[in-house]
């Protein structure tokens, strides 16, 4: 053997050792591939979400009278602000309590601000979750904003700008994160088998509840209702808008419910994230298509907002179960979600539920329907159960939002006066018009 071989032998027996001691610290350091991607996930996801608050702007902006758009687009951009705040101040912790509050049993803390992780976090130095907290806590508050936004809509061109904020802090601080906590925290609702993957009836149902409260105590706009009992149209100011806030919306959704699945760490979840966008995308369609198709059928010409709103149904109706069904199962659901739209507005209408922009058709009703349709496809779910907690859900929010709203009317006062109703929430609320060259002077 020469001096070379030895050499080389002699190192390889030498490293032997140390190879062995970088395999047990390969097998001992924790696997940072899961956390790195659910995090992504997360951030992914919520950023997405954020941007349906830029569709409910749109929309909101463009099926409202132009005198009336201002007042829009400000309830818009103050609600998600005020919902960041309240949820970081109380929601987020309220919503996950861990051991610290339980409902029934009225446990604290819960007023714990959310703190994140320290500046430069290791993984050696942590034992890492399934997510970082930023990540978490900026996804969830993004569902809680949207509860918010539903609101809006419905009770657009009557309501005062500092009652309804005031709504707002009491929605997305307290009555979102309790009725959520039910499911999403492990309460009550989630140990007894209730299902809703991304919020058929956690977010939009409950949105949809606290607007039909607010509309009810509200009543309707100035001259939308005749005495003899016929609709008075009131179109909107821009259906360009409110087409482009429909888009922005359905973009946005991806992210709603295919960051719900929680993970992305593995083949399987990554692979079910997938499913989940088609199946999101399969039930929008479907509902623009059947809203389309009925309307012309109806009324012989296709009427745009119902086409919207049946878009905006069909992603509602998904949304309690978007993993499971087939593609053809996105598809039926969500044309069911178009068809409530068309026969559920003029329905609101004969009762005279006044909805702006037909919030509560879809996000209340086609929420109430997506939630029902999840044990067609998920045998974990009963109707039973499902029954149970759209009821308690619904019935929470209804009563506790009707509460704040008396509240609020009673002290303050809700509704702007006739003649500010009349002229228009931009010039009597605010003092600008969004289009001013088109004003008359």
């Amino acid at each position: 053997m020469n001096a070379t071989l030895k050499l080389g032998l002699a190192a390889s027996l030498m490293a032997l050792p140390s190879m062995g001691m970088a395999q047990e610290a390969a097998e001992a350091a924790p696997d940072i591939n899961p956390y790195i991607f659910t995090t992504l996930l997360f951030l992914i996801g919520g950023f997405l979400v954020f941007w349906m608050a830029a569709g409910f702007a749109m929309l909101e902006a463009g099926l409202v009278r132009s005198k009336n758009v201002t007042m829009q687009l400000t309830k818009n951009i103050a609600l998600f602000s005020i919902a960041a705040i309240m949820y970081w101040l109380i929601g987020f912790n309220l919503m996950y309590p861990g051991d610290g509050w339980w409902i029934a049993g009225v446990m604290g803390p819960w007023f714990s601000i959310t703190a994140l992780e320290p500046v430069g976090l290791e993984a050696a130095a942590a034992s890492l979750d399934y997510a970082s907290v930023g990540s978490d806590f900026f996804f969830q508050l993004m569902f809680c904003a949207t509860t918010a936004s539903i609101v809006s809509g419905t009770l657009a061109e009557r309501i005062k700008l500092w009652p309804f904020l005031i709504f707002v802090v009491v929605l997305t601080g307290v009555l979102y994160p309790i009725e959520a906590s039910w499911q999403w925290g492990g309460g009550w609702l989630s140990e007894a088998g209730f299902a809703d993957f991304a919020g058929s009836t956690l977010v939009h149902a409950a949105g949809g509840f606290a607007a039909l409260a607010g509309a009810l105590i509200l009543g309707p706009r100035i001259g939308k209702y005749s005495r003899e009992g016929r609709v008075i149209p009131m179109p909107g100011s821009n259906l360009a808008l409110a087409t482009l806030g429909t888009f922005i919306l359905w973009l946005g959704w991806f992210g709603f419910n295919g960051g719900s699945q929680l993970a992305m760490g593995t083949v399987g979840d990554v692979t079910d994230v997938s499913r989940i966008f088609a199946n999101t995308n399969m039930a929008a369609a479907a509902g623009a298509v059947t809203a389309l198709i009925l309307t012309q059928v109806m009324y012989k010409k296709p009427d745009l907002t119902m086409v919207l709103n049946g878009a905006l149904a069909g992603l509602v109706s998904i949304t309690a179960e978007p993993l499971a069904p087939t593609l053809f199962g996105a598809l039926w659901i969500g044309a069911i979600g178009g068809v409530i739209v068309v026969v559920a507005v003029p329905m609101l209408d004969r009762m005279k539920i006044d909805d702006v922009v037909g919030a509560i058709p879809v996000h209340l009703i086609a929420g109430v329907w997506g939630t029902l349709a999840v044990p067609f496809y998920n045998a974990d779910a009963s109707f039973a159960t499902q029954i149970l907690g759209i009821a308690a859900i619904g019935g929470f929010v209804f009563v506790a939002s009707a509460v704040v709203w008396l509240v609020l009317k009673a002290t303050m006062g809700i509704r702007v006066g006739e003649e500010e109703e009349i002229n228009g929430l931009d010039m009597s609320e605010l003092g600008m018009e969004a289009y001013p060259e088109f004003s008359k002077g």
